[in-house]
């Protein structure tokens, strides 16, 4: 039976994964190689959001495709910013945050709020939420929270927020992110 648990990988998947050559019942020690790392993960898919606040008065915003539900009671959120950031530290000192989700349709939005610099809200429709952070008019869900935590993860931080209100457009589809690419959810497999 051990030997069904220790076949070598196909011969598509580098058999170092990145890390150099090492016993399969060594635990492996080095550094995992970041294009590695990013393409093996490039194969779970993820929902893409937009992350808003005022801070002194201006609405800021950043794309995040790291946005998780983390607890029912209390009802608590998470994403993932970079720390190289611009846009999180104003996110940060805003104390409040609401999370768009984005629909199928939206890879020109979250393509903006992916840029640095970009004018993000100049020729978007939003309204405050509770705690003041814009709700996006084209969101397909949002999630407006008061910053609760903030720890460091590596090169991301964990942003946790508390949830004080949420909405969403149930006939929507989410824009999808796997393998690099866009795209948006179409069959049920099972309910």
């Amino acid at each position: 039976m051990s030997e069904t648990l220790h076949q070598q990988p196909p011969a598509s998947i580098p058999e170092d994964h990145g890390t150099g050559p090492a016993a399969e019942t060594e635990p492996v020690h080095s550094e995992i190689d970041p294009a590695y790392f990013r393409r093996v993960l490039g194969n779970y898919p993820t929902g893409v959001a937009v992350v808003t606040a005022m801070h002194e008065d201006e609405p800021v915003g950043m794309a995040v495709g790291s946005f998780t539900s983390v607890s029912l009671n209390p009802a608590l959120v998470g994403f993932f910013p970079d720390a190289s950031s611009t846009t999180w530290p104003r996110i940060r000192q805003a104390g409040a945050f609401c999370v768009n989700i984005l629909g199928e349709d939206h890879q020109g939005l979250c393509r903006l709020f992916a840029t640095r610099g970009a004018d993000k809200f100049g020729s978007l429709s939003w309204a405050p939420g509770p705690s003041g952070a814009p709700v996006l008019d084209d969101a397909i869900s949002w999630i407006d929270c008061r910053l609760e935590r903030v720890d460091e993860a590596g090169d991301h931080f964990l942003a946790l927020g508390r949830v004080l209100d949420l909405g969403a457009r149930p006939e929507s589809a989410p824009l999808i992110f796997y393998r690099g690419s866009y795209g948006g959810y179409r069959t049920q497999l099972a309910s």
